[in-house]
């Protein structure tokens, strides 16, 4: 097991690197590049020009040579900007540069709001945190108990009917779902149960500990529900046919005609085995949405996070948060696909990756 995880680890160097060259190669020929959008809001807004020379946020808007939209700026303050971010040098330089500053987890600052990338991460992250972590534990509560009760009663009623209501969970968007939860809890045309946006109150500093988790509470409620309904579905189903499969295998019927009862079969016998796929997979899930964070959500109840900030800086074009988080990110599944294959170890010890690599 020992040579496989080292073997699994030793190929996120590479991995990772094309991930990086692949996202960095494309970026050089995206349209609309940052001296486009320089020259649009200087042209139409007359003290941007005075915001970049000042060496204000807006400095970080780097320029590229030879945009037509650059026509009318002034020659030296572009190539000022170039040699400020480094566009002066050729691709090929500038990629390794980033990537020997990665390595020792320099991701710089967002050019647009000098503020160090890392920093700006870790504030959006109680927005992500939020949202993944309480829509996981919440799917997983729900979902394996309901994923068990049918298969134990497949093809009855109750089977039935919860797989209707689970299939319209999941075929109704998250977003679609968040707006019906704000028109109908929301204030929007019934209730007004929950607040409209935000994950604190304007005086949440000045509550108790028990005020603090209350209206923390009260505000996740509606946004954490959306974002919980199609992992609910999806892990619903999963749970249930990972069952299935198990009760049906020769084992348990001999632990039946032993004369256990069918708790001591189900829980005894089949869950271990059914639950394999539903255990080993949830650090995947939770990276999924931990850091899947959706930015129509966010929208909708004027969240500020990982998702709008990922969005902001694509169209912004803020180079150093977008290929910071994505070295981060992707490190992370990378490490999380080991983390699944250890699992699998903890949960079921018969699993050997190391005879099936061989």
């Amino acid at each position: 097991m020992g040579a496989y995880i080292l073997r699994r680890i030793l190929l996120i160097i590479p991995t990772l690197f094309g991930i990086m060259l692949i996202n960095f190669t494309l970026t050089q020929f995206v349209p609309g590049g940052p001296i486009e959008q320089i020259a649009a809001q200087i042209h139409g807004e007359g003290d941007v020009f005075r915001n970049i020379t000042g060496g204000g946020a807006e400095a970080g808007q780097q320029a590229l040579s030879g945009y037509e939209g650059a026509r009318g700026l002034p020659p030296e303050f572009i190539a000022q900007l170039e040699r400020e971010f480094g566009f002066d040098r050729p691709p090929v330089e500038r990629f390794f540069v980033m990537i020997g500053n990665y390595l020792t987890f320099d991701f710089g600052r967002s050019w647009f709001r000098s503020i160090s990338v890392v920093d700006l991460v870790l504030e959006k992250m109680p927005v992500s945190i939020t949202l993944g972590l309480w829509s996981t534990i919440i799917a997983y509560l729900i979902s394996i108990p309901l994923g068990i009760r049918k298969a134990v009663r497949d093809g009855t009623r109750f089977d039935t009917w919860t797989s209707g209501v689970i299939i319209m969970a999941y075929a109704v968007p998250a977003f679609l779902f968040a707006v019906i939860l704000m028109v109908l809890f929301a204030g929007g045309s019934y209730w007004q149960i929950f607040p409209l946006r935000g994950l604190t109150s304007d005086n949440f500093d000045q509550l108790s500990l028990w005020g603090k988790i209350v209206d923390y509470a009260w505000h996740a409620t509606l946004p954490v529900l959306a974002v919980t309904i199609s992992s609910f579905a999806t892990l619903t189903l999963l749970t249930k046919n990972s069952f299935l499969d198990e009760i049906n295998k020769q084992y348990v019927m001999t632990a039946r005609a032993k004369g256990l009862t069918e708790r001591r079969v189900l829980y005894g016998h089949v869950f271990r085995n059914a639950m394999l796929i539903v255990i080993a997979g949830f650090p995947a899930m939770f990276l999924g949405v931990f850091f899947g964070s959706s930015i129509l959500i966010e929208t909708i109840f004027s969240l500020d996070g990982l998702g709008r900030l990922g969005f902001e800086a694509a169209v912004q074009r803020d180079y150093p948060v977008i290929f910071g988080t994505l070295y981060v990110f992707g490190l992370m599944s990378l490490v999380v696909g080991i983390l699944s294959d250890l699992m699998y170890v903890f949960v079921d010890p018969r699993i050997d990756f190391e005879k099936r690599a061989g």
